[in-house]
């Protein structure tokens, strides 16, 4: 770990050679008023998220998702893309990245200026159905499901990182859900639940991002699920150097070339600021 002005400068330093990877987690947007999952904001509340064996089978605990991302949706749609990401925003159009992967789900690096983002867990602004595949943007389901819940309306003590918030079953009861507009099929966000597989090719675009870069820069995200971690252990066996920039320990801190334990608005915009001309 380094002071942070010493670890601006350092990373910098990396970011200027150009050719780097960004990989981005929930952290990069708690600043967006998202939390995160095991960061300072994620610590504060407790984790129950949707598996998708649950969701699939469980129509009751279906219809408790949807009560619950309906209300959560409200907070992600009017989230604003902080300094953080508008800052990865500005690396990219000055070309000094090979590619962005995300673990997050809330679309906050495209609206903070990012035209080429690997949603590596898919995104919340669409909805696929499970039964014919077809693919429909949030805001069209959101409408739907406000015109047949008139009056459902729970004051949420705040949202999830996956978009939703945590509600009672009481709370929750009597909330209609809706099928496929195209083939009355089941409806499931555009997103990787636990206990599903993030698909092959997709991890494989990443693997090839990692093999054409000259760097990797983490952001926000404390490596605990190997989903992501993984493509920072490729990196490591091809002798890249790693920087991360997150609040607390990560679990690949022990790969780091660089450590910087800061808020990442801060952070980034220093660097885009020491880069700009």
């Amino acid at each position: 770990m380094v002071p942070v002005e010493q670890g601006v400068a350092a990373l910098s330093e990396i970011v200027g050679r150009g050719d780097v990877l960004v990989l981005s987690g929930a952290g990069l947007s708690t600043e967006s008023g998202i939390p995160d999952y095991r960061g300072p904001t994620g610590m504060r509340r407790p984790a129950t998220p949707m598996t998708y064996q649950t969701f699939t089978r469980d129509a009751a605990a279906r219809r408790r998702y949807w009560a619950r991302s309906h209300l959560g949706w409200r907070t992600i749609a009017r989230a604003a893309p902080n300094a953080g990401h508008r800052a990865v925003g500005r690396l990219q159009r000055r070309g000094l990245l090979t590619g962005i992967i995300t673990q997050n789900v809330d679309g906050l690096h495209q609206a903070g200026g990012a035209d080429i983002v690997v949603e590596l867990h898919g995104g919340l602004d669409r909805v696929i159905c499970l039964d014919c595949g077809d693919l429909t943007a949030r805001a069209e389901l959101d409408a739907r499901l406000t015109a047949v819940n008139a009056g459902f309306d729970h004051v949420a003590d705040g949202v999830n990182p996956d978009g939703d918030v945590e509600l009672t079953d009481e709370q929750a009861a009597g909330f209609v859900t809706v099928g496929c507009v195209e083939c009355g099929g089941m409806l499931k966000p555009d997103v990787v639940f636990f206990g599903e597989s993030v698909p092959a090719p997709r991890v494989q675009a990443c693997f090839d991002l990692v093999e054409k870069s000259a760097a990797l820069v983490v952001l926000g995200s404390s490596l605990t699920v190997m989903s992501g971690r993984r493509f920072v252990v490729r990196a490591a066996k091809l002798g890249l150097p790693i920087a991360i920039v997150n609040q607390g320990p990560t679990k690949s801190d022990g790969l780091a070339t660089l450590l910087i334990d800061a808020p990442l608005g801060a952070v980034l915009s220093a660097v885009t600021w020491s880069l700009r001309g």
